[in-house]
């Protein structure tokens, strides 16, 4: 039968998706594994995810997590950071290790040949790397310098100052590159008492995904058995989803001075919810209308409407514990308080005034469900999913109800989620941008006098 190219084909209903089963293992030690089979290629994906990322750095020790998972791959036993390099070069491994705000994440992926080598590799690189003090002063030396660097980057200085803004002193208030007065003050040893505290197979999550039986799987990785539990007490490494975050922001309007320059660097959000909430479907779908894709609500005001940015964005920055709302975008320096005021109106359209439409909600959901099963083709990326499961304490089933729930959120869902965890009078607003340029259309913003913080954070 001949196609009919003068219109666009029906679209059908989402197919149903399933998840590769996950089993789970306990080891001797007290180390969590869940195994995954996935025999689309020869290749093994080790992910070991540490409980306390960032925001286990003590105070005054910000960056301090960090450092300890950057030195993990600078030596072990009799190996240099040279041989480590060279006997992942010859397995044909790719290593990684993300530190997030919850947790650290070590990845190695290898073919399946090399399964156990990868494993020991892994294993001996995280849990008894050599720590050596020439090691560490150069890694912090160079986190030195990236911080220098950072400050001529209006959106990484956003990222710092905001943070600091709507967390305050909180354990979630910096980035785990930490800040530069911290990193001088750390020592050899305090990276040391870190990795025995927190390194430990009672605090770790480790998931193998790969093309083998679960059996194998869990058989390749026997090198982890011998990670010995505490030997002394991990009673003071409070999880900083367990620490109260402040009830309001330092200041509803701040500004981080940045003379001269042509565009502001925007920032404008506040502490909303958990990852865990029952309304999260209909967060994500909100989102999606708000200003989570190019045509969303916001990203077309400001850019398509008039011509303000390149781009806005809107999300959620999901963390254990309280988790923030947040806006971003770069805009023309003449433009700054209009897209503020345009930005808290959309804000406060969708909570209320005006709900999305039908065309709005497709359009959303589709953005959210028609590409889904793409976020897990590759063992690192199965791996990392579960992970993302052990982190949120979330059910196996999670994955294969994705898309029935988005499907399942309606209009009413939107405005009462968006009613529920946004509040327009809670928004904080922070702009990195050229002070003498914009201090006169500020105070129409109705934020009150802006609170002026330092480039040095």
């Amino acid at each position: 039968m001949a196609a009919d190219r003068s219109r666009l084909p029906d679209v059908g209903v989402d197919p149903a998706f399933t998840f590769p089963t996950i089993v789970r293992h306990v080891m001797p030690n007290g180390l969590a594994v869940r195994t995954v089979e996935h025999h689309s290629v020869p290749i093994v994906t080790y992910v070991l995810q540490i409980e306390g990322g960032s925001g286990a750095d003590g105070r005054g020790q910000e960056g301090l997590a960090a450092m300890v998972a950057d030195m993990a791959d600078e030596g072990t036993g009799s190996m240099s950071a040279i041989d480590i390099s060279d006997a992942l070069s010859r397995i044909g491994a790719d290593y990684d290790v993300d530190v997030g705000a919850d947790a650290t994440v070590f990845t190695l992926t290898t073919l399946t040949r090399f399964a156990e080598r990868g494993a020991a590799l892994l294993s001996d690189m995280t849990v008894r790397p050599s720590l050596h003090q020439e090691d560490f002063d150069r890694i912090r030396q160079l986190r030195l310098d990236r911080l220098k660097q950072l400050k001529d980057s209006a959106p990484a200085t956003a990222e710092r100052a905001f943070l600091r803004l709507i967390y305050g002193t909180h354990p979630y208030g910096h980035l785990a590159i930490g800040a530069d007065p911290a990193l001088r003050r750390l020592s050899l040893d305090d990276v040391r008492l870190f990795h025995s505290q927190c390194v430990q197979p009672t605090r770790a999550t480790l998931v193998i995904v790969g093309a083998l039986s679960h059996q194998q799987l869990l058989d390749a990785a026997k090198r982890f058995v011998e990670w010995p539990q505490a030997g002394l007490s991990v009673d003071g490494v409070v999880p900083a989803s367990k620490v109260a975050p402040p009830a309001q922001p330092g200041a509803r309007l701040a500004l981080v001075p940045r003379e001269g320059a042509a565009q502001s660097e925007l920032r404008v959000g506040h502490l909303s919810t958990l990852r865990t909430t029952p309304d999260y479907p209909s967060l994500l779908v909100m989102n999606a209308v708000l200003g989570g894709q190019f045509a969303s609500r916001i990203n077309l005001k400001l850019r398509e409407e008039k011509a303000f940015t390149y781009g806005a964005r809107t999300g959620f920055d999901w963390r254990r514990g309280l988790s923030p709302f947040v806006l971003q975008a770069s805009v023309h320096t003449a433009a700054t308080a209009e897209s503020i005021a345009d930005s808290f109106a959309e804000i406060e359209g969708i909570r209320a005034t005006r709900p999305p439409t039908s065309d709005e909600l497709a359009l959303a959901k589709a953005s959210l469900t028609r590409g889904y099963p793409r976020n897990f083709e590759t063992t690192q990326q199965v791996a990392r999913s579960v992970a993302q499961l052990a982190l949120y304490d979330l059910p196996d089933s999670y994955f294969a109800d994705f898309v029935p729930k988005i499907n399942a959120v309606s209009a009413a869902d939107v405005t009462r989620a968006a009613a529920t965890h946004l509040d327009t009078s809670k928004l904080a607003t922070l702009i990195v941008g050229d002070q003498s340029a914009i201090a006169d259309s500020l105070p129409a913003l109705g934020l009150g006098e802006p609170h002026v913080l330092p480039l040095e954070l």
